[in-house]
């Protein structure tokens, strides 16, 4: 294909192997136990094969002076804040390494975390995703955290690709404004044109998080919203049969985590489920249609 003959290294100023690219806003005493896992000595790949830069979208507080102080061998940039996709594209502007490996502000990388990317990059797969392990439960109620430990996931949390390819494909769609489906319109977009190949030794580790009920209600008007716009980029009212099919699809899927949760007695998640179907489902409706009135019909 025209797009895999035009990439290599030579778009690029390679002057590492890997630039880690990690996204942060406002959780400086997550960000410091990322960092410890990446530090040179720390990581079994040399140190001169990788960078780390932090992109940061905060905006009462930054991490700039704590890098500074502690962590001289990270580079710190100002985020757009424009949300997770805009602020990993930011930090990839930046990058001087053959391959952009991203991970989040809450992740901790496994000591052989990028001598397994390494590895992995010998082959001829452009993006690559690495495993995903929770600490702690993640089967309480209202529990999240996300788990990848078989592939097929492409989680932003554990993933890498070839610069020159992010950089042809436009990287993160910056219209994703909430961390939800960026990283899955970046795999529908990478697997059009290549594979996505599954490095299971290349660990990082995601802590379970307790949110509460009313923070996942108030999130339902965004997620909503964000998720309208990522049915209608890739046609999936069209994939799946049309208007009337995707909606009772639709409505089934949230019906059947109602009665799941309920079973298992996480009555928190099934109030959230049953709030979803009654709210959120009508609200997602509602901004497609406005984008149908804005001129996109992609979905009819």
């Amino acid at each position: 294909m025209a797009i895999l003959s035009s990439i290599s290294s030579t778009g690029v100023n390679n002057s590492h192997l890997f630039s880690v690219i990690i996204p942060t806003y406002h959780r400086n005493d997550l960000l410091v136990k990322c960092l410890d896992c990446l530090a040179p000595g720390v990581q079994t790949l040399a140190a001169g094969q990788y960078e780390v830069i932090v992109t940061d979208d905060g905006s009462q507080t930054t991490a700039e002076e704590m890098i500074r102080q502690q962590y001289p061998w990270v580079k710190w940039v100002a985020g757009p804040r424009s949300g997770p996709a805009a602020n990993r594209n930011n930090g990839a502007k930046y990058a001087q390494g053959e391959w952009l490996a991203f991970t989040d502000d809450d992740c901790l990388p496994a000591q052989e975390w990028l001598e397994a990317y390494a590895e992995a990059t010998k082959g001829s797969a452009l993006a690559l995703e690495g495993a995903i392990h929770p600490l702690g439960n993640p089967d309480q109620d209202l529990a999240e955290c996300p788990i990848n430990l078989t592939g097929g996931c492409f989680w932003s949390a554990n993933i890498a690709v070839k610069h020159k390819f992010f950089e042809t494909i436009d990287g993160f769609d910056s219209n994703y404004l909430i961390a939800a489906q960026e990283d899955q319109d970046l795999k529908i977009r990478i697997e059009k044109i290549t594979k996505i190949d599954f490095v299971p030794e290349a660990k990082v580790y995601h802590p379970v998080r307790l949110v509460t009920l009313i923070k996942l209600i108030k999130r339902i008007p965004k997620q909503s919203a964000n998720w309208a716009y990522h049915v209608n980029k890739h046609q999936l009212i069209i994939q799946n049969g049309g208007r009337f099919k995707y909606t009772f699809k639709a409505y089934k899927f949230y019906l059947g985590l109602l009665f799941k949760y309920i079973y298992i007695y996480q009555f928190k998640k099934a109030i959230f489920a049953g709030l979803y179907l009654l709210f959120g489902l009508p609200i997602t409706w509602f901004y497609i249609l406005l984008l149908q009135k804005n001129g996109d019909r992609r979905w009819d």
